[in-house]
């Protein structure tokens, strides 16, 4: 029974991706790889010549995902790092309450705080004529992914000897010293893994880039422009198609992407964390 525990996980992962394929397998052989994957058309509901291009979704999945990376690391790593060598034990017990709290918000009530709270600020603020865009998807996605980034760092920085801040304190380091030179290199590779785990939900999050982008099929050319992710097109439009039409194939081959975009992050980040544990 135990051994059947250890390896349900791979099951399962295989079991998914067997299903998804069997969906999407059946249009592959009719596919045009470098049109699916390079053109910026995606017009599936034509009736005499559909387009199934998914360049504009992916460049609109990884321009979301890089900018909420570029606000939240900096916070998330900060964060961990205030809470694990800076603050008092009343004010982390509260901060950690608090993070934990904001990793329970369903995803949907995210979508509702980017279309009635950051809509208008983003407008107001930057004067753009719509605030449903790529910054606005990119601020729910870095607060969603800080609580993640706050707990595996803060675990990783307390997973760092006593000893090594006592010789450090022994040395004369600043508090300040002791986590740049000591702390943050010998936490790496938990830090590393915190990062890549925030960049994982951010490519995976559906409703609130659904809600919050402006779910427009386009190439972006700065943050105040509307995009479409790869979840949200999915999630979106499989409720609208017939079972087995090419649309349906093709919004299952969508999933494979995703899921060897996944595949592909996951497997740097252990090629990343192997190497950083070598050096």
């Amino acid at each position: 029974m135990i051994r059947l525990c250890g390896i349900s996980a791979i099951i399962f992962v295989f079991g998914i991706f067997f299903f998804v394929f069997r969906e999407g397998a059946p249009f592959l052989a009719k596919l045009d790889w470098s049109q699916f994957l390079f053109s910026p058309d995606w017009i599936p509901t034509s009736q005499t010549q559909p387009k199934y291009g998914v360049g504009a979704l992916i460049v609109g999945t990884l321009s979301v995902t890089v900018l909420a990376m570029a606000i939240a690391v900096p916070f998330g790593l900060g964060a961990a790092v205030f809470v694990s060598e800076f603050c008092g034990k009343a004010t982390k017990e509260t901060l950690k309450i608090v993070i934990e709290l904001l990793a329970a918000i369903p995803s949907v009530v995210w979508g509702f705080i980017g279309l009635c709270v950051l809509n208008p600020l983003i407008i107001q603020t930057f004067h753009t004529p719509i605030g449903v865009n790529m910054l606005n998807g990119a601020v729910l996605l870095a607060l969603m992914s800080v609580p993640i980034m706050v707990s595996i760092g803060e675990d990783a920085l307390k997973a760092v000897p006593d000893s090594y801040r006592e010789a450090g304190l022994a040395l004369g380091a600043t508090r300040w010293q002791i986590v740049y030179r000591i702390l943050l290199p010998a936490a790496k590779n938990g830090l590393l893994a915190a990062v890549l785990l925030g960049v994982g939900r951010a490519i995976g999050e559906t409703m609130a880039v659904l809600m919050a982008t402006g779910h427009s099929v386009r190439i972006p050319h700065s943050v105040f422009d509307p995009v479409r992710t790869l979840t949200a097109t999915i999630a979106a439009e499989l409720g609208e198609t017939s079972k087995g039409s090419e649309h349906y194939q093709v919004l299952f081959l969508i999933g494979i992407l995703l899921f060897s975009i996944t595949f592909a992050v996951n497997l740097i980040a252990d090629l990343a964390v192997r190497g950083v544990r070598k050096k």
